[in-house]
């Protein structure tokens, strides 16, 4: 009989493996929203490389050409884009 410890070890490897390529699709698709945001806004970006999640609504973007963005929603909800050093 399998031990119960092992039959939950087990289990959780499981779920983190399968986790795995959900989270980074999420991460792909996040990566695209905030290319088309700062592109919508007419600032040079082409293809996000990184983004680092500040807080609910609140990213920072590295681009692949080299600009940095934080993208943030103010109080009034409008989207707010600003480049970074």
């Amino acid at each position: 009989m399998i031990d119960r410890s092992a039959l939950l070890a087990q289990s959780l490897l499981v779920a983190a493996f399968l986790a795995g390529p959900s989270l980074a699709a999420a991460d792909e698709a996040l990566k695209k929203d905030m290319a088309a945001v700062i592109a919508l806004q007419g600032l040079p970006c082409g293809q996000v490389e990184t983004v680092q999640v500040n807080a609910e609504n609140d990213y920072t973007c590295q681009c692949k050409d080299g600009n940095r963005y934080r993208v943030h929603v103010n109080t009034a909800g409008r989207v707010i884009i600003e480049k970074q050093k």
